[in-house]
C-alpha cells in the first residue's frame, strides 16, 4: 500500500472535476473524510480512485439534484378541510380556570404552597 500526499490527491482531483464539470469543486475535509460538495464522505484513498475515474471518463458527471420521486396517485385525494389556529374549549361545570382552581386547592393545605410553574 502505498502513502498517498494529500495535497497531490486533492490538487489532481480539483484539476480533474474542473475539467469535467467546468467549476471547482467544494471540498471539506474533517478528521481524515473528506466531502465533495456536500456529498458522501470518502477516504482519501476513494477520492484518488476519482480522479482517476474523471480522468478516464468512465464517471459520470457530478451529481445534480436528486430526481424526484414517482408516485403512482389513482385518485385525488381530498384534503381535509383546513382548522382554525386555535380550538373553543368547553369551560368546566365551575367556570374556573386551571390557575383559580390551583389556587383554590392550594389554600386548603395546611402548609404554605407554591402554585405550579407556568401560573402566576
Amino acid at each position: 500500500m502505498s502513502k498517498l500526499d494529500k495535497t497531490e490527491v486533492l490538487s489532481a482531483f480539483e484539476a480533474a472535476y474542473e475539467a469535467k464539470n467546468g467549476k471547482k469543486p467544494e471540498i471539506v475535509a474533517k478528521s481524515g473524510w473528506f466531502s465533495v460538495d456536500g456529498g458522501k464522505n470518502m477516504r482519501l484513498a476513494d477520492v484518488a480512485a476519482l480522479t482517476e475515474e474523471l480522468t478516464s471518463g468512465s464517471a459520470p458527471a457530478a451529481k445534480k439534484a436528486k430526481p424526484a420521486k414517482k408516485t403512482k396517485t389513482t385518485k385525488a385525494i381530498a384534503k381535509p378541510a383546513k382548522k382554525g389556529t386555535f380550538t373553543v374549549v368547553k369551560a368546566n361545570e365551575d367556570g374556573d380556570k386551571a390557575e383559580d382552581l390551583w389556587i383554590v386547592i392550594l389554600a386548603r393545605k395546611d402548609h404554605d404552597c407554591r402554585l405550579p410553574r407556568g401560573v402566576v
